[in-house]
């Protein structure tokens, strides 16, 4: 029995000794897995951190390729270069939002090279600005240019209209000058036996008046042209309508664009040397008034001159 007991005290120490190297082993163990854990975790906040930064840089430059693309607009710039990284740049964005294998060594490389690019046209951009500020000087110069030349021919204008109203003031004035005129007007009153009295001094009875005749110079004129004249002639009675009969050789004319109505014309070969003219007007039956008359003289467009008679 007794030498059993120290066979029994030895199994009992080699079991202590293996639990306290087996405890030790666990301890030693959960300690190692603590620190990977720990480890792990310190990697995975890494990992979101970076991640973040990413996302903050991507959205950052796609930011600033908006504001390009806008500005290189407004400038009138090629914008299809731009619009080309923008759409690359949301590929990256979409890639690092569904995580799929990311590289984020690989990022920094393209957010480098995006950086690049935007600081590349903004280089771009500063050329356009010039280019549309030298374009701008160039179209104010031609707009101050055009200004000048619209300014320069409405003078010309003026000019060339003033020059044509000085040409027409002086050919009416020439016309004018070139007109004939009617002088030393003398009416004289027929009677039905032929016998004549001067109504141009003196006032006719009317019973006496059978017919008018009406005579009258036509002053030398070294303008006017010698050939047949047309003379119409307006007899005008004291309340001053034309003494008129359409069917006795009245009508009408033109003075000045308007129409009047003549009592008698005649055509009157024009010699240029103070010639005399007569003409013969018969009213036929119908009396005339008392009073005043006016004659009135047109040839050419022009009143050439005028007389008056009395009837009692």
């Amino acid at each position: 029995m007794e030498n059993n007991k120290p066979k029994a005290n030895g199994a009992l120490v080699a079991a202590l000794v293996i639990m306290t190297i087996l405890a030790g082993v666990s301890s030693y163990l959960l300690y190692e897995q603590k620190e990977v854990g720990k480890n792990q975790e310190a990697t995975i906040a890494t990992r979101v951190e970076e991640l973040a930064t990413t996302r903050t840089r991507l959205d950052s430059i796609s930011t600033a390729l908006d504001a390009k693309i806008a500005e290189v607009k407004k400038l009138g710039g090629d914008i299809t270069d731009l619009e080309r990284v923008k759409a690359d740049l949301e590929r990256d964005k979409a890639s690092l939002r569904k995580g799929q294998r990311i590289s984020i060594a690989k990022y920094e490389a393209k957010i480098k090279q995006y950086e690049a690019y935007l600081v590349e046209k903004d280089t771009l951009i500063a050329q356009l600005k010039t280019e549309n500020q030298v374009l701008a000087t160039n179209n104010q110069t031609l707009a101050d240019a055009n200004t000048t030349l619209q300014t320069e021919k409405q003078s010309l204008q003026d000019s060339v209209t003033n020059i044509a109203t000085v040409n027409k003031d002086l050919a009416e004035k020439v016309t004018r000058a070139s007109a004939l005129k009617a002088q030393n007007v003398r009416v004289f009153a027929l009677n039905s036996r032929g016998k004549q009295r001067d109504a141009t001094e003196d006032e006719v009875k009317s019973k006496r008046v059978d017919k008018l005749k009406v005579v009258y110079m036509l002053p030398e004129n070294p303008l006017t042209k010698q050939e047949e004249k047309e003379v119409f002639v307006r007899v005008l009675d004291p309340t001053g309508a034309v003494v008129s009969d359409m069917a006795n050789g009245s009508g009408t004319f033109q003075v000045n664009g308007q129409e009047q109505v003549y009592t008698v014309k005649q055509t009157v070969p024009f010699t240029n040397n103070n010639q005399n003219v007569e003409l013969t007007y018969n009213r036929g039956t119908v009396p005339y008034k008392a009073g005043k008359y006016t004659i009135e003289f047109y040839s050419e467009g022009f009143r050439i001159g005028e007389g008056s008679f009395a009837i009692k």
